[in-house]
């Protein structure tokens, strides 16, 4: 008898996460408007918290230090939600089958920190909220980039699927001279630096944080090879020319 191939391969961490974010928003949802604007104050990153405002603020000088991972457990709407649990469920599932359930997560909050750090350093003081998991989804693209299209060149883009693992992955040197990865890049920060000019507001919720996607997307790409145990693509010297 053939053996069924589930439709969806989604690791258990993956859903666990999902699971947790679909339970903030209900949580949240739930509470009575002052305790909403109290919880939510709390658990986003507010740049201003670091301007001498943390007192002031709902949480203290605590939820300087724990917003920087809380904030990716809000979302604005279920628009803004199903769209970041979308993204989770395609790259998340690929880069956790690859690193294992510990070290995907380790990527995932350096990605979020790293984007809010990239946010508090390009808009220091100011007391917007900042909320939601795209920092940490755009450093899982941005370490899916290492191995994609080393997969696509061998033809085995099934493998992407089936053992993330088997997939030699691109040194970082060797990813930055690839033109695909570098165009895939440029793309996804232009998209996300149209935000400047207007473009890519969320709802009646607010607008993007093009600063927390960007730098969540360049440590994924950068920093990949310090969670990756699996082997790496063997780059031939670049040749010589008299």
């Amino acid at each position: 008898m053939a053996e069924r191939e589930p439709i969806f391969n989604v690791p258990g961490c993956v859903l666990a996460v999902l699971g947790v974010l679909i339970a903030v928003h209900v949580i949240l949802s739930m509470l009575s408007p002052d305790d909403f604007t109290w919880w939510f104050l709390a658990l986003a990153f507010i740049p201003v918290r670091y301007a001498g405002m943390a007192n002031e603020l709902p949480g203290g000088d605590l939820t300087a230090v724990t917003s920087f991972v809380t904030h990716m457990t809000v979302h604005a709407d279920l628009m803004h939600l199903g769209f970041n649990g979308a993204w989770l469920l395609a790259f998340g599932s690929v880069l956790c089958a690859r690193l294992g359930s510990l070290r995907f997560l380790a990527l995932s909050i350096g990605g979020g920190i790293s984007g809010a750090l990239l946010f508090l350093l390009l808009n220091p003081a100011l007391a917007a909220p900042v909320i939601g998991a795209s920092g940490a989804i755009s450093a899982m693209m941005g370490a899916v980039m290492r191995f994609l299209f080393s997969a696509m060149d061998r033809n085995e883009g099934y493998l992407l699927r089936h053992d993330p693992r088997a997939i030699p992955a691109h040194s970082l040197g060797a990813a930055l001279r690839d033109r695909r990865i570098l165009s895939f890049s440029l793309v996804f920060i232009a998209i996300n630096l149209l935000a400047i000019i207007g473009f890519g507001s969320f709802g009646s919720q607010g607008s993007i944080a093009w600063e927390a996607h960007v730098g969540g997307y360049l440590f994924g790409l950068c920093a990949f090879a310090l969670f990756d145990t699996a082997p790496h693509k063997n780059n031939p010297p670049s040749p010589e020319f008299d």
